[in-house]
């Protein structure tokens, strides 16, 4: 599948802060990608360099094959984007808003399928300066949307939209990207992100740490079991000695190494005649993922 976005070996720093070390990564056509790390990790700044915004100190950034950097903007035409807050101007209605953004072709036809998408038609008439956080969320995804980009870059999409709000906007773009359309996306949402991406790319300061499929990612942590008996302690004891390995947590969580580890555990329960009273099965989710790659960087500094 075509790469429709490259970032190669992207460098970026504020004075004597470096930001950004040697980034590198690519977005695939039709493919929602995840940006998530840590407050301060760099990817504001990423999404910013890409959109030639900010100057770079080294490396390589293109899409659809044509370059991009604060001097050239062309590739930029295939673009929509909402960085940190949507621009809102107060005595404008959200339709004279989309309407400043909306390309002339099929200009009525595209603002009326964004505004049906995210749910505006009751307020697209009425100015911003009633408009809640949500609404004015919404009105700035629908500006990023409104000429049907093939590139999409979301900083933080979600933020001020109640539920029934964010499941229309993940619906809306998985049929956007099944259509073509390729996103970025960043999101202290980790739950929303792993229903919606494809792959995902973990940032830790200024590096990327981690990439590879949401559904890899996900299940490279494993599966873990809790298991509940009539004496957790003795049970703890017993399963150490036989060299189970147990997560440091209290109550009895088994990590499955491999095929036979749940097994081999409740075997030496029962000879020690130990009562099991509940098993239960925890897959890791992104979050928990994310900590796990983010905790091992940090002690590996």
């Amino acid at each position: 599948m075509a790469n429709l976005l490259s970032v190669q070996q992207l460098d970026k720093s504020f004075g004597n802060h470096r930001v950004l070390h040697g980034v590198s990564f690519e977005v695939a056509t039709g493919h929602i990608v995840a940006l998530v790390g840590p407050n301060g990790a760099g990817k504001s700044t990423i999404m910013k360099a890409i959109l030639g915004l900010i100057p770079t100190d080294g490396g390589r950034l293109t899409i659809n094959s044509q370059p991009v950097s604060i001097t050239s903007h062309q590739a930029l035409k295939q673009v929509g984007a909402l960085i940190e807050y949507p621009g809102i101007y107060p005595f404008l209605t959200g339709k004279q808003h989309l309407k400043l953004f909306a390309n002339k072709t099929q200009r009525t036809e595209n603002i009326d399928a964004i505004v049906a998408a995210l749910g505006m038609g009751r307020y697209i008439d009425h100015k911003a300066k009633s408009y809640s956080l949500g609404m004015k969320q919404k009105l700035g995804i629908a500006q990023a949307l409104v000429n049907r980009p093939k590139l999409v870059i979301l900083d933080e999409p979600m933020n001020g939209l109640d539920p029934q709000a964010v499941k229309d906007l993940r619906d809306y773009i998985r049929q956007l990207a099944d259509q073509g359309t390729s996103f970025l996306i960043s999101s202290h949402i980790l739950s929303e992100l792993e229903k919606l991406a494809d792959d995902v790319l973990i940032l830790n300061h200024g590096k990327i740490v981690q990439q590879s499929s949401m559904n890899d990612l996900v299940t490279s942590g494993g599966t873990s079991y809790l298991i509940s008996t009539t004496d957790d302690v003795a049970a703890k004891d017993h399963l150490r000695r036989a060299g189970i390995q147990l997560a440091p947590t209290e109550k009895i969580t088994l990590r499955q190494q491999e095929g036979q580890t749940l097994n081999q555990a409740l075997n030496i329960l029962v000879s020690a005649k130990i009562e099991i009273t509940d098993i239960v099965k925890v897959q890791h989710d992104l979050e928990e993922s994310f900590l796990d790659m983010v905790n091992t960087k940090k002690e590996d500094n």
